[in-house]
């Protein structure tokens, strides 16, 4: 965030001529007319093709950390979701040490990249930190209005049993949290959404812990792992000699949660004739065992949970819309972890202290700064699942407690399709060497661009090219060569 320069090429200027960045991002937080002959006179001055937007970041004060570090995190999230394989470069010489401040907490954590700085005395040289930071940010909520609100944001999730379990301090997971308990109160059925992992079945028990039925047997069934002959016994029950191997009546999982809650978790993977067959127990309280002649009444509490998009399934006819209004009445949306800032942290600290106990350990398990970023800086697709078993297997081979950088990437287990199981493939019809070392090729490219944080010359030292140059030429091959040199993040 610059001001214009009276005299001389000043910070900006000076960084553009001596880097050359293919795209240059400058941020402004004065009003836009009175920045307008400063870029002029920019573009002017800049080597050609010099390519610079300019972007309004405005604050309310030029030394409000919440107000800069909202801005920034936003402009950083825009600009390196756009070019996230190039080499990324933040000058820190412009603005107040409010601004500095944020550019180096986050450059040094969330979004990874070069430092620069620019004077007159000495030109523009790259800064060099000796620290390693691991850090999630949560700036105050700057927005929050009235007194009521804030006592909703700052009341505590009641203590009943499940809920605890639940670790977070993210203001829409809470709310949440909020909602399923007050649920839990009422006996209607619930459809929990989510990605995988995300914590659907915890959700599941905290709702049943914490309502009339918490006495009573709580059943979870994966629908998605039910053989599709066998779904009408595993839910219904069957009756003895109903079907070779029945050797005696078995209750299905409607009449094991008679009294209780049963939880249907995948419930979008069932077939169209067993979600007819769902329906109609729902909307009777009754089942028939397979081979039995008689009902028999039920009275469970049915909680379901999907990863899929129930209502897309419906307009492309793949899941009944009755079937659909019957199980979604409390709804609950889970987050993904990716979205869930600063709950990385606070789950790593838990899950490190589960995992130590639960392998006996006498020390304490440490991670290192490096391996905290790196667990900061993933994605996260298996999400909280994923995050506990990839520290579990860290843990596995430490012999100190400590957990670093190489720890976490291996065991992160990324992989693709392409890479599963490559050496196996069946041979024939359908099979297409050249598409295959095409996919492998992208993989290790992606991967060590990631690993390099955009510097090319690491890239090529990681995958055992001869030069950068090398590098580059298969990115374009591949369509991943978004910024050949580096660009430069400015304000």
């Amino acid at each position: 965030m610059d001001a214009a320069k009276d005299e001389g090429d000043g910070p900006v200027l000076a960084t553009i001529r001596q880097q050359r960045p293919d795209q240059t991002y400058l941020l402004f937080n004065y009003a836009p007319e009175k920045v307008q002959p400063y870029l002029k006179w920019l573009r002017l001055k800049a080597p050609a093709p010099a390519k610079i937007e300019a972007r309004h970041a405005p604050l309310s004060s030029p030394v409000d950390y919440t107000d800069i570090y909202q801005a920034a995190e936003a402009q950083l999230q825009y600009i390196w979701d756009l070019h996230p394989l190039a080499h990324r470069s933040i000058l820190v010489s412009p603005g107040t040490p409010a601004m500095q401040a944020v550019w180096i907490l986050l450059g040094k954590t969330r979004f990874p990249a070069e430092f620069l700085q620019a004077s007159p005395q000495q030109g523009v040289q790259p800064v060099h930190l000796p620290f390693a930071i691991s850090a999630e940010f949560q700036p105050a909520d700057a927005t929050q209005a009235g007194q009521q609100l804030r006592e909703l944001v700052a009341a505590d999730v009641p203590k009943t049993a499940g809920f605890e379990r639940i670790i977070t301090k993210h203001p829409r997971l809470q709310d949440i949290k909020r909602r399923a308990a007050a649920l839990a109160r009422f006996d209607i059925p619930v459809l929990i959404l989510g990605e995988s992992g995300t914590g659907k079945e915890l959700f599941a028990r905290a709702i049943h812990n914490s309502s009339t039925r918490s006495e009573r047997p709580f059943v979870a069934v994966n629908c998605g792992a039910i053989q599709p002959e066998l779904i009408d016994s595993i839910l219904f029950g069957h009756a003895k000699g109903a079907f070779t191997g029945a050797l005696r009546d078995t209750a299905g999982v409607f009449e094991q949660a008679n009294g209780g809650t049963l939880f249907l978790d995948e419930l979008g993977e069932l077939s169209p004739p067993a979600q007819v067959r769902l329906l109609r127990v729902l909307q009777e309280g009754r089942v028939v065992p397979v081979g039995a002649d008689r009902e028999r009444e039920v009275d469970v509490r049915l909680i379901c949970a999907t990863h899929r998009d129930l209502q897309a399934n419906i307009a492309e006819r793949r899941f009944r819309e009755d079937l659909y209004y019957r199980i979604a009445v409390g709804v609950l949306e889970l987050p993904p972890l990716r979205e869930r800032q600063g709950d990385v942290y606070r789950l790593t600290e838990h899950f490190l202290i589960e995992i130590g106990e639960q392998l006996g350990f006498q020390h304490t398990l440490l991670l290192t700064p490096a391996a905290r970023n790196r667990l900061l800086q993933h994605a996260w697709p298996g999400n909280v699942r994923e995050l506990r078993a990839a520290l579990l297997r860290a843990a596995l081979w430490t012999t100190d407690g400590r957990i670093d950088a190489p720890d976490i990437d291996g065991a992160l287990l990324v992989r693709t399709a392409a890479s599963d199981d490559i050496l196996n493939r069946s041979l024939g019809k359908g099979f297409d060497l050249d598409a295959l070392l095409h996919d492998v090729e992208r993989h290790y490219l992606k991967r060590a661009m990631l690993a390099a944080e955009g510097s090319k010359t690491k890239a090529s030292r990681l995958l055992g090219l001869g030069s950068h140059q090398v590098l580059t030429t298969r990115l374009r091959r591949q369509g991943l060569d978004e910024s050949p040199r580096k660009s430069s993040r400015d304000r």
